[in-house]
């Protein structure tokens, strides 16, 4: 039964691409009824596992064995332990509202086929990487949802643009690969296998030096799967997808990939501090860059892409906290889904009213034509700045306490974080919800149909009791001790204080953005005469001009260098030699006359030579 769990979409994915047109009339319903057979699959294996005492709930099954090269023994396995368990009920659930919404969003695209055969795929790739149970085959499930990623980021590909974020994504993403690759091999290498229980088992007899080093390649691989510093560039240019894509992949699941990895790998992290210093840094990073980055854009989708980033810096920040962090980053990435998925359908709603139109300083007042759109936007809104009982206060605010925990300068990036994070989404739900109407005279707005606004509703619910419910009813912390471990923070800041000054922070920075864009008029172009650092933030802090200059340019200079080389030197000698023989030749060519006594004049001069020869050698 598990493996309907793989099984179901990507038999979704074959019947559209494999029936061609045939299916066009009733494809898109057949693929999410695939995604939602899935989840309810996923819901059965969970009510399975719930009954089950902890030390019994990890469900193992071969499907056949792999590759089977001397000691090199893989097989295409699964486990679906208490966290892979999590992700598939957030990829399929989560992917099945995105499935339903997407009937709605893509009616009338002539290629709407197409695109839920390329939706199957990804969610049955994104299943595979997480139900693996070797690291080979989480690489297999690794790249699928690269290749579907790059199908569906440019799934418009009449647009140079999207083309262009589509070829993006997917070199960027290749550069992270090769840390998975690295890892991979390293694994081997020094452990013997590469399954997720023997790597375990051969962690705690490694040296700190071979577990630094694997946890650097596979951060560079998480790095470029969930678009951390200095791999994100990738991610903005992304939006250029459709908007169920965006909701899709870069809220709910693959961009949280990464943080799947290094969670899934905590026994590697466990014993390299050094590598776990270095994803907190990371993390830390990029959690401030992408709350920056989200403070200038204009672009309601690449606002949201921003904050995507900064959220999934603060889980990778998490992860690298160790066993008092594996938990609440896992717990974070889960109402994330919730929320984040939701404001992306939310976007995509407001978009559909607006003519397709994403600037924000030509939206303004749309709570009153969308009121469905509004109030579940704003739920969202409230969940993921924070505010009890919605569901971010209570994943983020134990970040930030475990944060504190671990060095007062994290937990500070953490609340000042937190405080950015109020303040661009407040900005946000300003200029696209209240203020005057900034809209032109032939766009009416109005508000979606069902089919997109009840997973909309949805996703609100999961921004409103989705926190509560994972940590009082499924216990999200003993849920997962037994696959990631769990220790309570020591030296924590007692939430008598911690909680209300979280609270101001986020209300400081909440009261700033409704100051600037709810009670101010919000000008229809963005004013040219800004500060550098707003300057910088419309640039994504300059990452494409840093990667043109430190990796494009010398490539590009080096590349010219080789094929000089190639050209003068390599070619320049295979040239020069076949010259010199043909030199060579034409000058013995002048000996070839065709006279009789030429040829018999130089058989005496030869027969000449042989005879002195042979007397130097006698006399000698």
């Amino acid at each position: 039964m598990h493996s309907l769990l793989i099984g179901l979409p990507l038999l979704g994915a074959a019947v559209l691409l494999l029936g061609g047109k045939r299916t066009n009339a009733w494809g898109h319903y057949f693929a999410t009824a695939m995604s939602i057979g899935s989840f309810l699959v996923g819901v059965a294996s969970f009510s399975e596992m719930f009954g089950l005492p902890a030390e019994e709930r990890s469900i193992e099954w071969t499907l056949t064995e792999w590759i089977s090269v001397g000691s090199f023994q893989v097989p295409i396995a699964f486990q679906l332990d208490q966290l892979s368990i999590a992700f598939v009920l957030l990829i399929t659930g989560v992917g099945s509202l995105i499935h339903v919404y997407s009937i709605g969003y893509m009616e009338h695209d002539a290629n709407r086929r197409k695109f839920f055969s390329y939706l199957n795929l990804f969610v049955s790739a994104m299943i595979v990487l997480v139900l693996a149970n070797n690291y080979l085959l989480l690489y297999v499930g690794w790249e699928g949802v690269g290749l579907a990623s790059y199908l569906l980021i440019g799934f418009w590909q009449h647009k140079p643009s999207a083309a262009t974020a589509a070829k993006k994504a997917f070199v960027v993403n290749r550069v992270g690969d090769i840390g998975l690759s690295l890892a991979v091999m390293l694994m081997f290498a020094f452990f013997g296998t590469v399954t997720f229980a023997g790597v375990n088992e051969a962690a705690d007899n490694a040296s700190e030096q071979t577990a630094t080093w694997i946890g650097l390649a596979l951060l560079l691989a998480a790095c470029g799967k969930s678009a951390q510093f200095p791999l994100q560039s990738w991610l903005l240019d992304a939006m250029e997808g459709p908007t169920p894509v965006s909701a899709l992949i870069h809220a709910a699941t693959m961009v949280t990939a990464g943080v799947y990895l290094i969670a899934r790998s905590n026994e590697i992290y466990n014993i390299a501090p050094t590598a776990q210093l270095a994803v907190v840094i990371i993390g830390s990073i990029t959690y401030l860059m992408g709350a920056v980055i989200g403070t200038a854009k204009d672009d309601i989708k690449k606002g949201l892409a921003g904050s995507t980033m900064s959220q999934i810096g603060l889980m990778i920040l998490a992860v690298g906290l160790g066993p008092i962090g594996y938990v609440f980053a896992i717990f974070h990435l889960l109402t994330h889904g919730f929320f984040k998925a939701g404001m992306f359908l939310g976007a995509g709603s407001v978009m559909h009213g607006m003519h397709d139109d994403v600037n924000m300083r030509h939206y303004g007042a749309l709570r009153t034509a969308m009121k469905i759109t509004y109030a579940t936007f704003g739920l969202g809104f409230l969940a993921i700045i924070g505010i009890p009982p919605f569901a971010g206060f209570w994943s983020k605010d134990e970040i930030i306490k475990v944060a504190f925990s671990y060095s007062p300068l994290v937990g500070v990036l953490t609340l000042v974080g937190a405080g950015v994070t109020a303040f661009y989404m407040t900005r946000m739900m300003a200029m696209t919800f209240f203020g005057t109407a900034r809209w032109d005279d032939d766009v009416h707005p109005h508000e979606s149909p069902k089919t997109m606004t009840i997973p909309m509703i949805i996703l609100a619910f999961g921004s409103a009791f989705g926190g509560m419910l994972l940590l009082f009813v499924a216990d999200i912390e003993s849920w997962l001790e037994p696959v990631v471990g769990f220790e309570h923070a020591h030296h924590a800041p007692d939430n008598a204080i911690l909680i209300p000054v979280t609270l101001a922070v986020v209300a400081a920075g909440a009261a700033l953005g409704w100051i600037q864009y709810a009670t101010r008029d919000v000008p229809r172009v963005a004013p040219a005469d800004v500060s550098f650092l707003t300057t910088a933030a419309r640039a994504d802090l300059y990452g494409d001009a840093v990667n043109e200059a430190v990796f494009m340019r010398p490539g590009q200079y080096l590349t010219r260098s080789l094929v000089y080389v190639d050209n003068k030197v390599v070619d320049g000698a295979v040239n020069g030699t076949a010259g010199f023989v043909g030199l060579v030749a034409s000058q013995l060519r002048r000996l070839q006359t065709g006279y009789a006594r030429s040829y018999a004049l130089m058989m005496v001069l030869g027969a000449l030579v042989i005879l002195a020869t042979a007397v130097l050698v006698r006399m000698s």
